[in-house]
């Protein structure tokens, strides 16, 4: 006979809350059918497996609405009140923008899968795995769950970046990625392991009671440490320097789709987690990550706008880097609202900010990318110099550019970027932290330079014919592309739903701003 509560010992069984669960399990349920499946399709039927990971993905969205207005819990113990998995407003809203955006990065995929050679079995399977782990991260209530949330969502990111078989670029992204994220995870769970021994418990409302009452000083030494160990490893998730250093390779390596899906998705894993260990399971300590996060935001939005303004437009992949190290930037933005909650009495407001910063920059650097995988069509080099012109070629997708990069840069038309700085900056000074919001508006500045400037580059003369992009090939030969008439239906289907969201979101700020005030913690 198992022993309940009702007979004076806390019951041995875990109820499981399925509904809660939905958006995360219904998401590696598509991955495991679209493994299994592609053993049976034909190699001339292979697309259809990114219309069904795309169906997945959007049935994944749709379970959400069940969540709604609720707080689900499951894997409780102690009577409910300490649980592993919590469906929360901050959970839901982190769990909109990772499934929003792997939707979007499915539509971008489905014809870079077919034109690009890769194995579509492969990577569906691995997109949705990664996807699955994602959505699980933000609902995690405990140090092990979020560890095994965040590794279900980075290893299969290795395999995408380095899916291009044979190529060289995509080989030395996929084994640097690999190496610096293992060696994060390896500090970071030995700071976890340090805050078991310290505190007895994973559950970070367990482990924040153990921290604010240890009595023996060997035991704070060592809970001080591990600390700082996992803020260590969520650093690097988050891209904040001195931990960015493998963003640039990565991004331009891995297919496009994927450095849009590893600039958002990845993103809000580690900010999420970051929130996560930082407001729930470490308040106590918020004399020691609040100055270090402030710190690591002002150098990471430095290092990030200072190397983006410093590219060559006529590098090589110099968009894609520009883009890269634009994310770098706007991790520093991300990270402010997190260190202002360390000196706010309602931690909860300064966390909206970075949800709702977040959900800016998702729909927007994913229709940036959208139209960079769109260019890198006709120009595989992806420079900046073959966006010149771009408005006499396609002048519809050179307004929604220009559109996404001033809401990048806080700048009208892109209401939405600039309501969303301001809510950072009004954090910050909430906060008390005049000096980070100096820093923060001079990266502001400096970071319109280089976003003003591709953007008026979309509308000068081209330097070549408008009706053919020209590439020299590895032997030196001038290999004349003509410009494709048509774009795929995803990828328009993609840019489509981005600019969509962009321009209502700057018709209505106050939508994003109120949706992110309620996912206080």
């Amino acid at each position: 006979m198992i022993p309940t509560a009702a007979s004076g010992t806390a019951s041995l069984v875990q109820s499981v809350d399925w509904i809660a669960l939905a958006p995360p399990v219904l998401t590696a349920v598509v991955a495991l059918v679209v493994l299994v499946a592609d053993l049976f399709l034909p190699v001339a039927r292979k697309p259809l497996l990114g219309w069904l990971a795309t169906g997945g993905l959007a049935l994944a969205g749709l379970s959400l609405l069940p969540l709604l207005g609720g707080d689900r819990r499951t894997f409780c113990v102690g009577g409910g009140d300490v649980c592993s998995y919590v469906a929360d407003p901050f959970a839901l809203a982190i769990q909109f923008l990772v499934l929003a955006g792997a939707l979007l990065t499915a539509l971008l995929s489905i014809d870079t899968v077919k034109d690009g050679g890769l194995p579509a079995g492969e990577y569906w399977f691995l997109l949705l795995s990664s996807a699955s782990g994602a959505a699980l991260l933000p609902a995690s209530r405990d140090l092990a769950t979020l560890v095994l949330a965040l590794e279900v969502a980075s290893l299969p990111a290795f395999a995408l970046v380095g899916l291009r078989r044979g190529d060289r670029l995509s080989s030395e992204a996929a084994l640097k990625f690999f190496l610096s994220s293992v060696a994060a995870t390896a500090v970071m769970l030995l700071g976890v392991s340090f805050l078991y021994a310290a505190t007895g418990s994973l559950h970070l409302t367990r482990v924040a009671h153990g921290l604010a009452h240890l009595a023996d000083p060997r035991l704070a030494t060592l809970a001080s440490a591990g600390v700082a160990l996992t803020l260590v490893g969520f650093a690097f998730k988050t891209a904040a320097a001195p931990f960015h250093f493998w963003v640039p390779d990565t991004y331009v390596g891995a297919p496009l789709p994927i450095a849009a899906y590893l600039s958002v998705i990845g993103k809000a894993v580690g900010f999420s987690g970051l929130i996560l260990v930082t407001v729930k399971g470490f308040p106590s300590y918020a004399h020691v990550w609040g100055p270090v996060l402030a710190v690591l935001a002002a150098l990471t939005m430095t290092v990030g706008n200072v190397a983006a303004l410093r590219q060559d437009p006529g590098r090589t992949h110099s968009a894609v880097r520009l883009l890269a190290w634009s994310s770098v930037g706007q991790a520093g933005y991300l990270l402010v609202p997190i260190a202002a909650a360390a000196y706010a009495d309602a931690p909860g407001r300064a966390i909206g900010s970075t949800v709702a910063y977040a959900l800016m920059y998702a729909a927007v650097n994913l229709g940036a990318f959208a139209v960079a995988a769109l260019v890198a069509r006709t120009s595989p080099a992806n420079r900046l110099t073959d966006y010149r012109g771009l408005a006499t070629r396609r002048p519809l997708v050179a307004l929604a550019l220009g559109f996404f990069l001033l809401c990048l840069a806080g700048l009208p038309p892109g209401v939405i970027g600039l309501f969303a700085k301001v809510t950072v900056f009004a954090a910050a000074v909430d906060a008390g932290l005049g000096w980070l919001a100096v820093v923060m508006a001079v990266n502001v500045v400096i970071a319109l330079y280089y976003y003003l400037r591709w953007t008026a580059a979309l509308f000068h003369a081209a330097p070549q014919d408008a009706a053919a992009s020209v590439d020299v090939t590895a032997g030196g030969a001038a290999a004349v592309r003509p410009v494709a008439a048509r774009i795929p239906v995803p990828l328009a289907v993609a840019l489509t739903l981005a600019t969509v969201l962009g321009v209502a979101l700057s018709g209505a700020p106050q939508l994003v701003l109120r949706f992110a005030a309620g996912t206080l913690l």
